[in-house]
């Protein structure tokens, strides 16, 4: 296969995804009015009461069992996107492709000091996990990756990159973003990217920092970019009265060119439903919803 068929190929159909043709005509010019992920940018607070999970995960602690927010955070946000499969759609040369598989990608710093390294870990899930599965998944990816001297996909290709001149590595960024925009980027290399992932997360309540509205990278396809904030108290209205509740924020960036306001909020509102009865995570997904074609 020569250069011009991969092109051709990777416009139809690329390591990370196939292209979506059977939908609306307003929505597949949008991507042509907004090129850019910093064109459509949409952000959203998301409260999450915190009293069902502090009570689940104390639950599981007696059972003997090590579960976390960052296990269930992630474990719901796998779920729902099997379930939601617009929020697993990405936007590359304004056409809109339908990911392959199910990726988050979460920074994490080696040790809590100023000076200690941060590196990315990206998880890799088929989307029928439930949340024990998820969460052996999670340990294991952060364990072979937390040690001072481990070195992951991502660290060497960057190693890589910048052991060369500046003017090298500028020619060499172009190359990879243009073969990204032809869809003929090696997986290896997509594999390596944490950029290229259906969510980017941040766990900063790890660390008692509130939330945030993190942007979007240009760079990737993600389209999805969402911070879990420090556990407060706020108050809360039930009916006619204002109650002082447990609570943690979720500042979420959306590329809206994947998927419609209405289309977000109905899976926001399938997230609280997980996160108010987590017991729901217990068994796994038996059917995964497919995208359109």
């Amino acid at each position: 296969m020569n250069i011009f068929n991969k092109i051709y190929s990777g416009l139809i159909n690329r390591y990370d995804g196939r292209r979506l043709r059977s939908i609306n005509p307003f929505v597949k010019i949008i991507p042509y009015i907004m090129p850019k992920r910093s064109d459509a940018h949409v952000f959203s607070k998301v409260v999450i009461e915190t009293d069902p999970i502090n009570s689940y995960i104390r639950e599981k602690q007696q059972e003997g069992l090590r579960l976390t927010y960052l296990h269930l955070f992630i474990a719901v946000f796998v779920r729902v996107i099997a379930q939601r499969p617009q929020l697993n759609r990405f936007i590359m040369n304004n056409r809109i492709f339908a990911r392959n598989k199910i990726w988050i990608s979460l920074a994490i710093k080696r040790s809590l000091r100023d000076d200690g390294e941060e590196t990315t870990v990206k998880f890799d899930f088929t989307g029928r996990e439930n949340i024990y599965e998820a969460a052996e998944i999670v340990d294991r990816v952060i364990k072979e990756n937390r040690s001072v001297d481990a070195d992951n996909e991502t660290d060497k290709l960057a190693g890589i990159i910048m052991s060369l001149p500046n003017f090298m590595v500028k020619m060499l960024m172009g190359i990879i973003r243009q073969g990204d925009r032809w869809g003929i980027l090696p997986g290896v290399l997509i594999d390596a990217s944490p950029f290229h992932t259906s969510l980017f997360f941040t766990y900063l309540k790890s660390i008692k920092l509130d939330y945030v509205y993190h942007h979007i990278y240009d760079f990737g396809n993600t389209g999805l970019f969402i911070s879990l904030g420090k556990e407060k108290k706020m108050p809360i209205v039930k009916g006619d009265d204002v109650e002082i509740k447990r609570v943690c924020e979720l500042g979420c960036a959306l590329d809206e060119r994947i998927c419609d306001g209405l289309y977000f909020a109905n899976s926001i509102k399938l997230a609280r439903k997980y996160l108010a009865n987590p017991y729901l995570l217990e068994e796994g997904l038996e059917e995964i919803v497919e995208d359109v074609i």
